[in-house]
């Protein structure tokens, strides 16, 4: 078995015994409102990656990344528009390069396709980061009327990671937790975060 390839993200990678598995989807789910995109930016410092908007253009997600303090890399940054998501998607993902990272911010507008085929892109993308060693987080926010196909994107992801907030006596608190992962292993514990200008785990409560 191939060694696990590290997020980058410390507290994840704890609780993943040292990464994920080359050729993984993860569903990254999580409501709008919250700070998920900084999971996203951090996850570019590890590694080479080619970060797809498909709502904000290349150039507003490259100036988050810019103003965040959070650790970030040079990820290639392409907007995929919404006249044929589909098909923009995946001619960028095929020139993925080998041991990277792909990530899309958000699902939605691809997801709202063809089943048939959204579903053959998909195992199509599977294939792909298997045969480069490359991971996929595909971002899929938690909306009241989610696309048809998102049961889909769940089901064929290897792993879900899904994010969650609260508001507690003092603050707004943040709870990672990963239901899904394909295979075993997967951290059966609540991890606390602190999303503020990066991602870290709350050591407030010892839950390492």
């Amino acid at each position: 078995m191939a060694d696990p390839v590290a997020t980058g993200i410390d507290v994840l990678d704890r609780k993943l015994a040292g990464g994920l598995p080359p050729g993984t989807i993860v569903a990254y789910t999580a409501r709008p409102a919250s700070q998920s995109e900084l999971l996203l930016y951090e996850l570019t410092a590890a590694r080479r990656t080619l970060y797809l908007s498909t709502q904000r253009s290349a150039e507003a997600v490259s100036h988050a990344m810019e103003r965040t303090a959070a650790p970030v890399g040079t990820p290639r940054i392409r907007r995929v528009g919404d006249d044929e998501p589909l098909a923009e998607a995946r001619e960028l993902v095929g020139a993925l390069p080998a041991d990277a990272n792909l990530i899309v911010d958000t699902m939605d507008v691809i997801e709202r396709t063809d089943r048939t085929a959204y579903t053959a892109f998909l195992n199509r993308l599977k294939e792909h980061l298997v045969e480069t060693g490359s991971i996929a987080v595909l971002h899929c926010p938690k909306v009241e009327s989610p696309p048809s196909t998102r049961s889909t994107t769940l089901h064929v992801a290897d792993a879900v990671f899904d994010l969650r907030s609260a508001v507690g006596a003092t603050e707004l608190e943040t709870y990672l937790t990963v239901p899904k992962l394909r295979g075993g292993g997967a951290p059966t514990e609540t991890i606390k975060l602190e999303l503020s200008e990066r991602v870290s785990i709350d050591t407030s409560r010892d839950i390492a």
